[in-house]
């Protein structure tokens, strides 16, 4: 029997430990990812990552079949992975503060 996953999540390689968003998914909102119900803890964007399964601390993350980095924290299925819990492990990473100043993380 074939595992489903919501049609608005895409694997991009086999590999891959993260999921790509096709369409933006609203807080509390429920769908599957591999035959699991997961309700959304956070509003995800459009081509934003979230975990295909939970993810320990320092587990490196995959897209496209490759490295892209690693998570900072534990991290659950369906979590959003970004740059609160997810560093580049090849180049800083920068974001916008409240004062609109880039800061490295």
């Amino acid at each position: 029997m074939q595992e489903t996953t919501d049609p608005r999540l895409i694997l991009l390689s086999p590999e891959d430990n993260c999921l790509i968003a096709a369409a933006r998914l609203p807080a509390g909102e429920t769908l599957m990812i591999e035959g699991e119900a997961v309700t959304l803890a956070t509003t995800i964007e459009l081509a934003h990552k979230v975990a295909r399964r939970a993810l320990p601390k320092d587990e490196k993350v995959l897209r496209y079949g490759a490295i892209i980095g690693h998570v900072s924290a534990d991290v659950a299925r369906g979590e959003h992975l970004h740059t609160h819990n997810l560093e580049s492990d090849y180049i800083p990473t920068f974001t916008h503060d409240a004062g609109h100043a880039y800061v490295q993380h």
